[in-house]
C-alpha cells in the first residue's frame, strides 16, 4: 500500500546547473535526547540550521501527538517536520508510518528544491512495527529529475531483508540514467544491506570512502553501524558522521551527512 500526493513548488526554477547537493541523514528520535531524558526539538532545530544543508532526510519524525502537545510547553503548534523545515526548506513531504491512538510518526524530506511529487511506500511485514520507504522526485537545476528515498528498515533481521526487497524493487522501477540519493536509519548492524543493494547498482558513500559504514548508535558511544547514505550516478565528497556536540545530545543516532556531486 502507497500514499501519493503532489507538494506545491514554492522555489523559482534556475537555469544554472547545480553541481553539488549538501544532504543530511538524522533519526530525531521524535524530538526526544537518549532515553527520552528531554524535550530537545528547539535545540534540534537551531543545530539543524547552522549546516545549511539542501536536503535533509528524516526518520521518527512526528506529526501529531495530542498527549506530548499537552505535557511539554515548548511543543510546536505544527508537524515536527514543518517545525525543523522553519524558513530553510521550503519544500517538505512526509510518509506516515505508525498510527496510534495520541497521533503518528513516520519519515520526512526537508529540501530547498521542488519536489514534484511524493510516495510513501509501505513497506511493513508483520506484526506492529510500521515501516516505510518516503520517494520524493526533485526538480534540481540542471537535472529536472533527482529521486531521494528516506527510509527506515525494522528491528528484525528477516524483515529487514524482505524489506530491502522491496526497495530493490523501487531501485528498478526508477529510469537508469537518473541521479538517486537513499539516506536513512537501515538498522542493519549484521551489515547485509550493502550486498544486497549493490546488485542495484547503489553503493553506500562511507564504504566508499573509508571502507565501513559509520558507527552511528548509540549517539553518546557509537559502536553500531545503522545509518546510511546511498548513491547511483552520483559521487560523494567529504561524508561525515556528527559525533562531536550537540548532536551527541539530540538524538540517540548520530547525524550523517554528505555532499553529493550531480
Amino acid at each position: 500500500m502507497s500514499t501519493a500526493g503532489q507538494v506545491s513548488q514554492k522555489n523559482t526554477r534556475s537555469t544554472a546547473r547545480l553541481q553539488t547537493l549538501h544532504i543530511m541523514t538524522i533519526n530525531v528520535h521524535k524530538g526526544f535526547s537518549f532515553f527520552n531524558r528531554r524535550h530537545v526539538l528547539p535545540e534540534l532545530r537551531d543545530a539543524v540550521n547552522t549546516l545549511s544543508t539542501d536536503m535533509v532526510f528524516l526518520q521518527e519524525v512526528i506529526g501529531v501527538n495530542r498527549k506530548h502537545a499537552i505535557r511539554f510547553y515548548d511543543w510546536p503548534d505544527v508537524p515536527q517536520y514543518e517545525y525543523l523545515a522553519d524558513t530553510m526548506w521550503p519544500d517538505f513531504a512526509y510518509g506516515r508510518n505508525a498510527v496510534y491512538p495520541d497521533g503518528d510518526h513516520g519519515n520526512a524530506l526537508l529540501s530547498r528544491f521542488p519536489i514534484l511529487s511524493y510516495e510513501n511506500r509501505d513497506i511493513s511485514i508483520t506484526g506492529t512495527e510500521e515501516r516505510g520507504l518516503l520517494h520524493c522526485l526533485l526538480d534540481v537545476p540542471g537535472h529536472s529529475r533527482v529521486h531521494a528515498i528516506c527510509v527506515h528498515l525494522g528491528l528484525r533481521q528477516a524483515h529487514r531483508l524482505e524489506q530491502l526487497m522491496l526497495l530493490c524493487e523501487l531501485l528498478e522501477s526508477i529510469p537508469k540514467s537518473e541521479p538517486i540519493i537513499i539516506a536513512g536509519d537501515f538498522n542493519d548492524w549484521r551489515l547485509q544491506a550493502n550486498k544486497i543493494l549493490a546488485e542495484c547498482d547503489v553503493h553506500e558513500v562511507f564504504v566508499s570512502h573509508y571502507g565501513r559504514p559509520a558507527k552511528s548508535f548509540p549517539a553518546r558511544w557509537p559502536f553500531l553501524r545503522l545509518d546510511r547514505i546511498y548513491i547511483r550516478n552520483a559521487c560523494v565528497r567529504n561524508p561525515e558522521a556528527l559525533y562531536h556536540r550537540p548532536w551527541s545530545h539530540l538524538s540517540d543516532h548520530v547525524p550523517l551527512i554528505a555532499e553529493v556531486c550531480l
